[in-house]
């Protein structure tokens, strides 16, 4: 069976915006095809923040396969080994918070793509070839090329390393966790402060010297939102699954009180 292509990849790579949808409390198969629904192109499947089991989390990349929409992991700092059954059971992609350094952008690098790039091990035949690859060595080098690796940026230090962490081979994207580095920077929330500010220009001028993608997290402000693209971002995490039905929620219960109270 052919490789399944990663969509939000070659998006990236032709210099499209791809929004991630993320997914905190929806546990269903449904999951993908809502994404599409509404317009997205990447589901953001948060294990570190979200109350997921890995069976949970590698059920939606599973569902999303045959969508079109790119099924990526959130796991925790330093788990790789959730990364790698991630990866081994349908996702596309893996997103790794508080990357600091080159050493710890390295570690990530290596440990999710295979061998001559890196030391993954092969775990048997992967979702993403429908369990029906070709020679190992064949199906390898086509996966290192299909696995979209993301290190978010989320302290002053990671800020002060991003050229180094976007130098790393294996690396494709550096996005920037725009909530946990506002507090780090003592600016919690303050998403146009000019901290957070130049943080985003530090952070796009070293993605663009290396031709990595910048991505942008926890800014849902439209005004910074735009800023932001604008200075090049791509990699965008549109909104969580939460946020969305309490805002949608909110508004529609509010009205459908407003109409009984004007009677």
């Amino acid at each position: 069976m052919a490789l399944i292509t990663n969509h939000t990849l070659r998006k990236l790579k032709a210099g499209e915006l791809v929004l991630g949808l993320g997914v905190h409390h929806l546990r269903t198969a449904a999951v993908p095809q809502l994404a599409a629904a509404i317009g997205f192109d990447w589901l953001f499947i948060d294990t570190e923040h979200g109350a997921f089991s890995i069976q949970e989390a590698t059920q939606i990349c599973l569902a999303a396969l045959p969508t079109g929409i790119t099924p990526i992991v959130r796991v925790c700092a330093g788990a790789i080994d959730e990364g790698t059954r991630a990866l081994d059971n349908g996702a596309m992609g893996i997103v790794v918070p508080h990357v600091n350094t080159q050493a710890e952008a390295r570690r990530i690098a290596s440990a999710f793509r295979f061998p001559p790039v890196g030391h993954r091990s092969w775990g048997g035949p992967p979702a993403i070839y429908g369990f029906q690859p070709p020679s190992p060595a064949e199906a390898q080098v086509a996966i290192n090329n299909e696995i979209l690796v993301c290190a978010m940026i989320e302290t002053p230090e990671a800020v002060a390393n991003a050229r180094e962490i976007a130098a790393v081979a294996g690396i494709d994207a550096l996005l920037i966790g725009t909530s946990d580095l506002s507090a780090e920077m003592g600016v919690s929330g303050q998403l146009g402060h000019e901290k957070v500010q130049a943080a985003y220009a530090e952070v796009a001028t070293a993605c663009r010297a290396e031709k990595k993608f910048l991505g942008m997290g926890g800014v849902y402000d439209e005004q910074w939102a735009a800023h932001y693209i604008g200075l090049g971002a791509r990699f965008v995490l549109g909104g969580g699954d939460h946020a969305f039905i309490l805002s949608a929620g909110t508004a529609r219960s509010r009205f459908l009180r407003g109409l009984a109270e004007k009677r």
